[in-house]
């Protein structure tokens, strides 16, 4: 788990696994109250991540769920571990509810996938670029605008960081051409996706029309995975997003993952072809 501190993602990710754990255990969150003492609230609360969990109680449940000692012990772990503040406490009144979790949960992700068909990942963006489609959607309020472009700049530092989030990202190819700003800000984004591009702990993969068919359809998702807790998928809406955590449809969304991957240019194929946008521009 990296050092980019969320208590309430790694709450959430501890009540996900309890929740799952004790439905395949079939008991009740009374049954599970009654065998280990635990008032059935709190249980209740522990699955919602709502409040701290305490690792003591995290074992309890656990063992009364018949997990795995291995299961048991990293889950009481991440419990443990959900202590400090938010690392994007400074914009909390600028980032929707649903998407602080996922950013949240970004930060404590070890690998990120991404499928954006329509619009550049938030984390390949330039400030620039992030500042011009900022403006050109109107999500944000206008005297909001710098301060939400400050909060995805200090997004993208994920990528940077000594513990950096190892990212692949399969972009269509009408994100990039999507004319956002002006022309010198479009080559500037161009330059900073072939400069990341570069970075070990980073893919780019572009899909064109021409690539033909693919799994995944023409929605944009992502998928998490952690060192210590279940992947997880992720979906934005207009007004919130979807977060799969049932493990046989997150294993659904790996399957794209995969066609996604063979389906779109390979990476050094898609370097040129971004550099060909710039040669063209």
């Amino acid at each position: 788990m990296t050092t980019r501190s969320d208590p309430s993602a790694l709450r959430w990710l501890v009540g996900v696994e309890l929740t799952h754990y004790r439905k395949l255990s079939g008991l009740t969150l009374v049954q599970a109250s009654g065998e280990t003492g635990i008032t059935r609230a709190k249980v209740g609360h522990m699955e919602t991540g709502r409040y701290q969990q305490f690792p003591d109680d995290v074992t309890k449940l656990m063992t009364l769920y018949g997990a795995g000692r291995a299961d048991v012990e990293r889950l009481a772990s991440l419990a443990g571990s959900s202590e400090g503040k938010s690392w994007w406490a400074p914009w909390s009144h600028l980032v929707p509810d649903w998407f602080k979790t996922f950013v949240g949960l970004e930060g404590l992700a070890e690998t990120e996938f991404s499928f954006e068909p329509m619009v550049l990942p938030g984390l390949l963006q330039t400030e620039e670029y992030a500042q011009a489609i900022t403006e050109a959607t109107g999500f944000v309020r206008r005297d909001h605008s710098e301060r939400f472009v400050s909060f995805r700049v200090a997004r993208a530092k994920r990528l940077t960081e000594p513990e950096p989030l190892e990212l692949h990202a399969v972009i269509g190819e009408a994100a990039l051409r999507l004319e956002v700003g002006t022309p010198d800000i479009r080559r500037a984004q161009y330059k900073h996706l072939l400069a990341l591009a570069k970075r070990r702990n980073v893919t780019i993969q572009v899909l064109r029309p021409e690539d033909g068919p693919h799994a995944a359809g023409t929605g944009g998702f992502f998928v998490l995975d952690f060192a210590r807790a279940q992947s997880i998928a992720y979906a934005e809406r207009l007004d919130g997003a979807v977060y799969v955590q049932d493990q046989d449809d997150v294993r659904t969304y790996k399957m794209a993952v995969e066609n996604l991957r063979t389906v779109a240019l390979s990476a050094q194929q898609s370097s040129a072809h971004i550099q060909s946008l710039i040669d063209g521009s």
